[in-house]
């Protein structure tokens, strides 16, 4: 296992379809894409947050975003890995404001079923979904 969730191979899989995605949506090339400051700290964040060097990610995510993801999928994947990071440092406050940026960012941003059942980052998550699900309610 790598980082807290992901097998080192599904890691590497989700990490190179993100980034191909966001250079489809732009009709670009994976290397242009590369190219740009802030999806390459997204990419060193990614790798370093499933390298397990989570403070080395918390610094490239924060870089990425400070930068400017072109994506709005690559802003809430950005958010979600940083929130991820503040809960295994039992920093709940800042994974919950992770979380609603990563929503923020993209209204459809959703966990996965394995993430979401997550003991650290799970129940801070579903919180946040119930909340924005009563918001959207009102």
């Amino acid at each position: 296992m790598t980082g807290p969730c992901l097998p080192r191979g599904r890691a590497a899989m989700a990490l190179i379809a993100a980034v191909l995605a966001s250079a489809c949506a732009q009709h670009v090339g994976l290397t242009e894409v590369l190219e740009r400051p802030a999806e390459r700290a997204l990419m060193n964040g990614l790798r370093a947050y499933e390298d397990g060097q989570y403070a080395d990610a918390e610094r490239a995510l924060k870089k990425a975003l400070e930068t400017g993801l072109g994506s709005a999928k690559d802003r809430a994947n950005a958010h979600k890995h940083l929130a991820f990071v503040y809960c295994t440092s039992q920093r709940a406050p800042a994974c919950e404001a992770a979380f609603r940026e990563a929503r923020g960012a993209d209204p459809a941003f959703m966990l996965s079923r394995a993430e979401t059942g997550h003991p650290m980052w799970g129940p801070v998550y579903r919180k946040v979904a119930a909340s924005a699900s009563a918001t959207a309610q009102r």
